[in-house]
C-alpha cells in the first residue's frame, strides 16, 4: 500500500492534521525534546562525531546503559582524530560491557578510515558515510540527516513502531521495513530532516511506547489509524521469533597467587577480540568429558575442582550455559601458548565481555 493509497482511505475531516503531521511533530518538538549528551541543543550546529559515536552505541542498546559510555569515550577521545590513532586493544577495553563487540572493531576502523581518507572529516552524505567500514543503511541515514540536515529518514525501532501505528500497517516486521520507511518519509518536512527524525525517536519513546502509549498527549493522535481502530497496542505487527539452540560449554578459571590466566579470542566472530578465560567449544551437544579435553595444557594441574551451578548468559541468538572448572598452580607454572597471565586486581582494565565476568566472579567465589 502506498502512502498516496493510504491517505486516501482517512475521512475528509482528517485530512488537515494528515498535511500538517511534520509541522505538528516538529512544534512538539521544540516543546518536550530529549537532553541526551550527545544531542545539540536546540539552535546550535550538531558534531558529527557525536552522532556517529552515539548511533553506533545505541545499536541493539538502551539510552540508558549508552549514557556512562558515551561520555567515557567523548572524554578519553574527544574527537574522531584521536580515537582514529587510538588501539583496537583500549578501544575494547574502553567499550567492555556494552556488548556487540563487532561495533567496536567497527567503530575504531571507522575513526581510522575517516582519518586516514577523509583527513578527520565525516562525509556529509549518506553515499559518502555508507563507504565507511560499520555504517549501515540506518546510521548512514540517521548521521546524513542529523549531522548534516540531509532530507533523509532514518528507521530506528521507535520510528518503526510510531509509523506502523500511524498507518496501521498490517505486514509484520522485518518483512515490513521498506513500507515502513516509505510512509516515514512522508512525515519530513521541507527542512529541519534530522529534528524530524529526533521527533519521531522522541515520540517513539515517551509517548508512543510498546505498551500502554499515551495516545492523548500525541501531537498525531487525530490522524493514527491504529489509535482510531482502538488496536494501538498490536502494531507493530511482528513474526514469530526463533529461538536460538541452547550451547553448553565449560571455562577453566586459572590463578597463579593473584594472578588469572586469559586469553584473547580471534579477532573475528562472536566476541572477537576480547579477553576470556580459556574453555572449551560452545556446543548444544557439549559434555563434560569432551569439555575438559579441550582444558589448557599446564602439567602441574591433575585436578579440576568443578564449582557448583552454572553460568547462564543469553546472546542474540542463542543462550548459554557454562560449567566453570577452577584450579591453582604454583609461582613458576607458564601460561600456555597464546595465553598470558594477568593480576585480578586490573581485571577491570582488561576487554572482559559480561559473560567472561560472570565465569570469573563465579570461579572465584564472588558469584
Amino acid at each position: 500500500m502506498s502512502p498516496a493509497r493510504a491517505a486516501k482511505k482517512i475521512p475528509r475531516t482528517e485530512t488537515e492534521p494528515v498535511v500538517m503531521r511534520p509541522a505538528l511533530l516538529l512544534a512538539w518538538y521544540d516543546r518536550h525534546r530529549r537532553v541526551l549528551p550527545w544531542r545539540a541543543p536546540a539552535g546550535e550546529t550538531p558534531d558529527p562525531y557525536a552522532v556517529w559515536l552515539s548511533e553506533i552505541m545505541l545499536q541493539q542498546t538502551t539510552v540508558k546503559a549508552v549514557g556512562p559510555y558515551f561520555q567515557k569515550f567523548l572524554a578519553r577521545w574527544p574527537h574522531v582524530t584521536a580515537l582514529g590513532r587510538a588501539s583496537l586493544d583500549d578501544v575494547l577495553r574502553m567499550w567492555a560491557g556494552l556488548g556487540y563487540y563487532s561495533r567496536a572493531r567497527n567503530l575504531h576502523a571507522c575513526a581510522v578510515a575517516v582519518l586516514r581518507d577523509h583527513g578527520g572529516v565525516f562525509p556529509d552524505t549518506e553515499e559518502g558515510l555508507r563507504a565507511l567500514p560499520g555504517i549501515g543503511p540506518y546510521t548512514a541515514a540517521a548521521i546524513a540527516a542529523i549531522a548534516f540536515d540531509r532530507r533523509t529518514m532514518p528507521v530506528d525501532g521507535n520510528i518503526e513502531r510510531v509509523v506502523s501505528r500511524l498507518f496501521a500497517i498490517e505486514e509484520p516486521l522485518p518483512q515490513a521495513k521498506p513500507l515502513v520507511r516509505q510512509f516515514a518519509e512522508t512525515l519530513l518536512g521541507d527542512t529541519r530532516a534530522g529534528d524530524s527524525a529526533q521527533a519521531l525517536m522522541d515520540l517513539g519513546a515517551s509517548i508512543c511506547t510498546p505498551k500502554k502509549p499515551a495516545c492523548s498527549l500525541c501531537p498525531l493522535d487525530e490522524s493514527c489509524a491504529a489509535r482510531l481502530r482502538g488496536d494501538q497496542e498490536t502494531f507493530p505487527r511482528k513474526a514469530p521469533k526463533k529461538t536460538g539452540k541452547l550451547r553448553r560449554g565449560a571455562a577453566f578459571v586459572v590463578t597463579r597467587g593473584d594472578e588469572l590466566l586469559v586469553r584473547s579470542r580471534p579477532e573475528k566472530g562472536l566476541l572477537g577480540g576480547m579477553t576470556e578465560v580459556p574453555g572449551s567449544d560452545w556446543r548444544a551437544a557439549q559434555d563434560d568429558e569432551t569439555a575438559l579435553e579441550q582444558a589448557p595444557q599446564l602439567g602441574c594441574v591433575t585436578r579440576w575442582n568443578r564449582r557448583l551451578g552454572v553460568v547462564t548468559h543469553v546472546f542474540t541468538h542463542f543462550p548459554l550455559e557454562l560449567v566453570v572448572y577452577t584450579a591453582q598452580v604454583p609461582a613458576r607454572a607458564r601460561a600456555p601458548k597464546g595465553m598470558r597471565w594477568v593480576p585480578i586486581a586490573t581485571l577491570d582494565g582488561e576487554a572482559l565481555p559480561n559473560v567472561m565476568r560472570k565465569v570469573i566472579a563465579h570461579g572465584l567465589g564472588n558469584g
